[in-house]
């Protein structure tokens, strides 16, 4: 510890003192520490009043805070319990709005005969439409077999017949009804009769005589016709002879007759140049009558157009012509390929599909007959 320096006029006399008189150095030197040490500790009481003074301040905030925190808690809770108070309220409302025990247990029996009659007619509605629905894929099947019919008569159509006839096999099995086992007897047998018949291939003949008429444009050589060739009776006569106008009249007729040794065959007249044009067009007729034939399933007319087409070419144009002769083995050919066909007969079938719908309905109207009083009882309790 630092020694505490004295004032001056404690000093001076000190200085001014004999020098006999004693010096005492003791109890001066003990008052300093002791000052120093009260200063200490008054130093240390205040830093210790300051700690609990701000630890003071401290805790009075803190509860500050909690007592804001505890005071909005409370208006939370007012509001709450103002809300119950109101939800209260209204449910006491609706309770003294509602009915009584009694009027409940009248109004749940009546819900729950309610419910039971909306049963029983979902499932006589279910019935009734099923049975209607049924009814409907019948008559389909039955008008898929009308069309397979009309179109085996009117174009003899085996592709599109069989489709018709398939489907309304599967209708029928559809159904699941030992009742129908006649009616799918014979659309089976009708199956396999068309199955086992052969669809002439009317489209193919069609477009190879098309394919023919395109070709009559290019024939141009036709029969062959006598040529000049300087040997005629001219040479034979002298010159100022009556016989030489006899002469010029035969080489002109000459160029249009032919004389031919063959008596046994056919002789035709020769075709002038002018006439090729016509020609072409009765050939080309032929065919596209030849087509039509072929299209509609017309066996006579098919033949008898092929034929004339034949006859016009052996006729008319030059059977040594390769492009003449090639088209003559091919009319030949497909006057050989058949356009129709017999088809099998589906009134049989038809027969036995309608007797089946007609037993089935009859079934159906004995089976809604016990069905009615019961409704028509109930409807007289309810009248009351």
């Amino acid at each position: 510890m630092s020694k505490t320096a004295l004032p001056k006029d404690d000093v001076q006399p000190v200085l001014d003192a004999p020098a006999e008189a004693p010096v005492e150095t003791g109890p001066p030197a003990t008052e300093p520490r002791r000052g120093n040490g009260l200063a200490i500790v008054a130093l240390l009481l205040g830093a210790a009043g300051v700690a609990v003074g701000g630890w003071g301040v401290w805790q009075v905030r803190h509860l500050q805070a909690n007592n804001l925190q505890q005071l909005s808690q409370v208006q939370a809770l007012n509001d709450q319990a103002q809300s119950l108070k109101l939800n209260e309220q209204r449910l006491t409302a609706r309770l003294e709005q509602m009915p009584a025990a009694e009027e409940l247990d009248a109004r749940s029996r009546l819900v729950t005969q309610l419910q039971g009659d909306q049963q029983r007619l979902n499932q006589r509605l279910e019935t009734v439409l099923g049975a209607s629905r049924k009814d409907w894929r019948l008559a389909e099947a039955e008008h898929l077999l009308r069309l397979a019919s009309l179109r085996l008569s009117a174009l003899q159509d085996i592709s599109s017949a069989q489709a018709l006839v398939q489907g309304a096999d599967e209708i029928l099995r559809e159904q699941n009804d030992p009742g129908s086992f006649a009616a799918r007897e014979q659309v089976a047998k009708t199956l396999v009769a068309l199955r086992s018949t052969e669809q002439p291939d009317r489209t193919g003949l069609f477009l190879r005589l098309g394919a023919l008429r395109d070709q009559v444009i290019s024939l141009t050589e036709l029969a062959p016709e006598y040529k000049d060739r300087g040997e005629s009776l001219l040479g034979l006569t002298a010159d100022g002879d009556g016989a030489s106008r006899w002469a010029q009249w035969w080489d002109q007729i000459s160029r249009y007759i032919r004389i031919d040794f063959n008596a046994d065959k056919n002789v035709r007249p020769l075709l002038a140049g002018q006439s090729l044009s016509q020609v072409r067009l009765a050939l080309s007729l032929a065919l596209e009558q030849a087509q039509w034939a072929a299209l509609n399933g017309q066996a006579a007319v098919y033949t008898q157009a092929l034929t004339e087409a034949r006859d016009v070419l052996k006729g008319n144009f030059n059977p040594d012509n390769p492009q003449s002769k090639i088209m003559l083995e091919q009319v030949a050919e497909l006057s050989k390929q058949p356009v129709t066909v017999v088809t099998p007969d589906l009134t049989g079938t038809l027969s036995a599909v309608q007797a089946y719908l007609e037993r089935r309905n009859v079934n159906a109207e004995d089976s809604v007959k016990p069905l009615a009083k019961p409704a028509a009882s109930t409807a007289q309790e309810a009248t009351p």
